[in-house]
C-alpha cells in the first residue's frame, strides 16, 4: 500500500532517480546553491552524490541529507580535471547502478578587465567555470544513455552574463557562455532523451558570497537591486530540484533567470 509520504515524494518526479550535484559541499556555515539543490533533490526520494573537493566539506552536506532520512553518497574530485571528471561518473554508477540527473554547479569569479587580464588567469577560471561543466557532461551523457530513461542537465549562470557589473570580465563572458553551451548541448542531446537548461542566478546571498567579505552596505544595495529584495541558495535549489524532475519533462535549451526580478527593472530614476 502507498502511503501518503511515497505520494508526496513520487510527486515531485524525482523519485529513484539518481543526481550529482558539483559544488554541493558546504565550504561554508550556510546553504549555498549546491548544497540546496541537493538536499531538496535528496527531499524528493532522489539518491544523491555530492561531489566536492575536500571530502569532509561534502560529508556535511551528506550528514544533513540522512539526518533527514534521505540517501546520499560522497565522491571528491577535482572537475577541473577530465580523468577526475571520468572517476566521478564511473564511482556514481559503481555505487548506484544508474545516472539520472546532473547539476554543474562549480564556478568563481576574479576582478579584472581586457586591459589588465592575465591570460594565465583567463584561462584557469574559463577551465573551471566553462570546461568543467563540458567534461562533466561528456562522461555523465553515456551514463543517462545507459540508464535508459534520459537525463537532465542543470547548468548553472549568472546575472552577470546580461548585466556585467564592472571589473569583472573571467565571470560575465564565461557565465554568458554557459547560456549558448547549455542549448547547444539541448540540441544535441534531445535524440538522446536529455534536457539541458540554464539558471541565471541573481542577487542570492549564500556562504560563498559571505566568505567575500561583502559589507553590510554592498548586501543592502544588491537586495534593492531586486523588485522581491535578497534570495538564498534554497530559491535556487528549488528551481535546479524542478528542472531536474519529470515535472519539467518538456523543457530543454531554456536559459531561466532566478533573480528577483532584477532583470525586468533599470537603474532607479
Amino acid at each position: 500500500m502507498t502511503s501518503q509520504r511515497d505520494m508526496m515524494v513520487n510527486d515531485t518526479g524525482l523519485a529513484g532517480k539518481v543526481i550529482i550535484v558539483t559544488g554541493g559541499s558546504s565550504e561554508a556555515e550556510g546553504i549555498g546553491n549546491g548544497k540546496a539543490a541537493a538536499i531538496l533533490s535528496a527531499r524528493a526520494g532522489a539518491s544523491v552524490v555530492v561531489v566536492g573537493r575536500r571530502h569532509d566539506a561534502a560529508q556535511e552536506t551528506v550528514d544533513y541529507i540522512e539526518r533527514e532520512g534521505g540517501t546520499a553518497a560522497v565522491v571528491t574530485g577535482d572537475v577541473t580535471d577530465e580523468t577526475s571528471c571520468r572517476e566521478i561518473v564511473e564511482q556514481t554508477m559503481a555505487r548506484f547502478g544508474r545516472l539520472d540527473g546532473l547539476d554543474n554547479n562549480v564556478g568563481a569569479s576574479s576582478p579584472g578587465t581586457a586591459a589588465t587580464m592575465d591570460m594565465e588567469k583567463w584561462r584557469d577560471y574559463h577551465r573551471l567555470n566553462v570546461e568543467s561543466q563540458v567534461m562533466m557532461s561528456k562522461y555523465a551523457i553515456p551514463a543517462m544513455i545507459e540508464s535508459g530513461d534520459g537525463g537532465s542537465i542543470v547548468n548553472i549562470s549568472s546575472m552577470s552574463a546580461l548585466r556585467p557589473k564592472g571589473n569583472a570580465l573571467i565571470y560575465s563572458a564565461t557565465k554568458g557562455e554557459i547560456i549558448y553551451l547549455s542549448q547547444a548541448m539541448a540540441v544535441d542531446h534531445a535524440k538522446d532523451r536529455i534536457r539541458v537548461n540554464c539558471v541565471i542566478i541573481g542577487p542570492v546571498y549564500t556562504p560563498t558570497v559571505d566568505a567575500g567579505r561583502m559589507t553590510p552596505e554592498r548586501r543592502a544595495q544588491r537586495a534593492a537591486a531586486s523588485l522581491l529584495g535578497e534570495g538564498n541558495g534554497w530559491d535556487t535549489g528549488y528551481l535546479v530540484r524542478f528542472l531536474l524532475s519529470d515535472q519539467a519533462r518538456w523543457m530543454t535549451g531554456q536559459a531561466i533567470a532566478i533573480d528577483g526580478g532584477v532583470s525586468v527593472i533599470g537603474p532607479s530614476r
